[in-house]
């Protein structure tokens, strides 16, 4: 795991991890995890700054000391860092899950085809996670209008990351959430990290797809491929 963007959704990866363990295999199993944590304040100037060159660099190194630690597979824990996932992929040689993919088949799971899309304003706004949604799961993905987009990001930013949740802005994301819905989202992936803080399914008219579980769920079925219950059942 690459995480610590924020810490405050690692933590929520890493307790994740080990309930899917513990509920598959049972007794006193837990996750075998290496964790390299950054620091997000260099992270988030980066992203300010648009150089994603930077952030590349700084996740390579993070996930080439994950792979020497000997992990077999890698996650990187922030759904606006997969804007660097190509140039990080290339620099290891173990497999990266995209959180993106997580989310995408969820959504088709559930029989859905037009989603929803919050998170930071970068990847609402960027091409890269909107694309891999639309090409490799084929998912109409739509965003909100730019004020809403403005209160979910400075949100994030300013409350969330630093471990504050404010009544007001439950109540701003349950209306982002309504108009979503109202635009023809029939789900919303919540795509940052940190939203499942703040947000429950009730906030919203339509399925929420959260992707700080369905990434660490797809963490468990990777590690856990082979893998045999205690009673001799499979995962």
């Amino acid at each position: 795991m690459i995480g610590g963007m924020s810490w405050e959704s690692t933590q929520l990866y890493y307790r994740l991890l080990n309930e899917g363990v513990r509920e598959r295999l049972g007794g006193l199993r837990s996750a075998k995890v290496v964790l390299w944590s950054l620091d997000f304040g260099p992270v988030a100037r980066f992203q300010e700054e648009g150089d994603w060159d930077g952030a590349a660099r700084l996740l390579g190194a993070a996930a080439r000391g994950v792979e020497a630690a000997g992990a077999d597979f890698l996650l990187i824990c922030a759904n606006t860092m997969h804007r660097v996932f190509p140039d990080v992929e290339r620099q290891v040689g173990i497999p990266l899950l995209h959180v993106a993919d997580a989310a995408g088949e969820a959504v088709r799971a559930a029989g859905l085809r037009r989603v929803g899309l919050l998170g930071t304003r970068f990847t609402m706004e960027g091409e890269f996670y909107r694309e891999r949604l639309a090409e490799r799961h084929g998912l109409e993905v739509g965003i909100p209008g730019e004020a809403d987009r403005e209160r979910v990001h400075r949100v994030i930013y300013d409350e969330l990351c630093v471990g504050r949740i404010r009544d007001g802005s439950r109540r701003a994301f349950a209306g982002v959430l309504g108009r979503l819905a109202d635009a023809g989202c029939e789900g919303v992936i919540l795509g940052c990290t940190e939203i499942p803080l703040p947000v429950a399914p009730g906030d919203s008219p339509v399925p929420l797809f959260d992707t700080t579980a369905l990434h660490a769920r797809a963490a468990v079925d990777r590690a856990l491929a082979g893998e045999r219950r205690p009673n001799g059942g499979r995962p």
